[in-house]
């Protein structure tokens, strides 16, 4: 339930100020992974790249998901990840 395919965006829109930052991910539902897919192609534009390592041994999935966008983006879809059940999301920013 969770690729190790990275994902590059090759539109940006430097309009707004926006801010680098990491989104770590885990899913322990595997019926998850389709909602969490949505809201990452829906913020696709805000995404540099993205990671996904399945731990069988676990049967849980890491995601990591690489941003440069506004704040409001980063801290929006962060949100919503967190409110799909069986997912967890912890941001960190860049200082600059």
């Amino acid at each position: 339930f969770c690729h190790g395919i990275i994902f590059l965006s090759e539109e940006r829109s430097f309009m707004m100020e926006t801010r680098l930052a990491i989104l770590a991910v885990i899913v322990e539902k595997p019926e998850a992974t389709q909602q969490l897919n949505q809201l990452l192609h829906r913020y696709m534009d805000d995404i540099i790249g993205r990671m996904g390592l399945p731990y069988h041994e676990r049967d849980i999935c890491l995601i990591s998901i690489a941003m440069d966008a506004p704040q409001e983006h980063i801290s929006a879809l962060a949100g919503q990840i967190g409110r799909i059940d069986g997912v967890s999301v912890k941001t960190a920013y860049a200082s600059r």
